[in-house]
């Protein structure tokens, strides 16, 4: 059985979300989808469940953080090529998201950061297979020789 991982994120505007992660070309499930919430969902095992911050406030007793001012979580997601992550980055930057640092390019992994419009943090990342497969130490060894 696969694992399934749901990414719960508060807003302040949950019609702006919806619009802001459709535009990066997520889904979003209708039956997980009502006032409080957002089912957004990028493949068959990875969801964000976008709620409302009063909704998201039930879920904990701890205060929920403001991610305009604090940093809780950096969620992280690959992308098929460089080209897909510079694209993925340009939407969300049209849909009224903001990119709060520069480019981070390591040579076997490349990856920008995204912030959606209430601050949480997207990291869109590739790296190459044979990095991933050998680690970077290895792969940046034998990049050297070549």
């Amino acid at each position: 059985m696969a694992t399934n991982i749901f990414v719960n994120l508060p807003t302040n505007d949950l019609e702006r979300s919806k619009a802001f992660y459709t535009a990066l070309g997520a889904g979003i499930n209708p039956l997980f989808t009502d006032e409080n919430a957002a089912c957004i969902v990028w493949d068959d095992n990875v969801y964000f469940m976008v709620l409302t911050r009063d909704y998201f406030a039930t879920f904990t007793d701890k205060q929920v953080a403001d991610a305009t001012t604090s940093a809780q979580v950096l969620v992280a997601l690959s992308r098929d090529s460089r080209e897909d992550v510079d694209r993925i980055v340009e939407a969300g930057l049209s849909a009224g998201g903001t990119e709060p640092r520069p480019a981070t390019d390591l040579g076997f992994m490349y990856n920008r950061d995204l912030e959606d419009p209430d601050g949480n943090v997207l990291e869109f990342l590739y790296m190459d297979p044979a990095a991933a497969e050998q680690g970077p130490e290895a792969f940046m060894a034998e990049n050297a020789e070549a």
